[in-house]
């Protein structure tokens, strides 16, 4: 198989949530916390229209890796642009590992709801990215 050199190497990722856009910057590789699993993209992808769960958003730059923990929503992948629309993002690093432990304690007291499932996945989402976010260098 041949290399294609007009290929483009490079997407555009876009995370906005309800106050703010988080960022806009050009990625070499995304991956996405679906509602059913983890999706990688990389330049050149098909387009696709996707809900998203509680989890970890990567972005892969020349820079290294950073981290996000995403709760939610939906993403458009079309032409290259990987455009995040979320309720709530936030670096790793402005996770406090301590809080999210005392919201999943939390949570697993009383009587199994819902909302009680979904607080539940939020903190460990939280957790997970938290706790990747202190042992990978950004």
């Amino acid at each position: 198989m041949e290399l294609d050199e007009t290929a483009p190497r490079l997407l555009q990722c876009i995370v906005v949530t309800p106050e703010k856009a988080l960022f806009d910057e050009k990625v070499s590789f995304v991956a996405l916390p679906m509602y059913d699993g983890e999706l990688g993209v990389l330049p050149g992808r098909a387009p696709l229209i996707g809900r998203l769960g509680f989890g970890e958003l990567r972005t892969q730059t020349d820079h290294g890796t950073r981290r996000y923990f995403i709760e939610g929503g939906f993403v458009q992948i079309r032409n290259n642009v990987v455009t995040v629309l979320t309720s709530k993002a936030m670096p790793a690093e402005d996770i406090k590992v301590d809080v999210a432990e005392s919201m999943l304690a939390e949570a697993l007291q009383g009587e199994a709801t819902p909302e009680k499932k979904k607080a539940q996945d939020r903190a460990r989402g939280q957790l997970r990215v938290a706790r990747h976010g202190t042992s990978t260098a950004h």
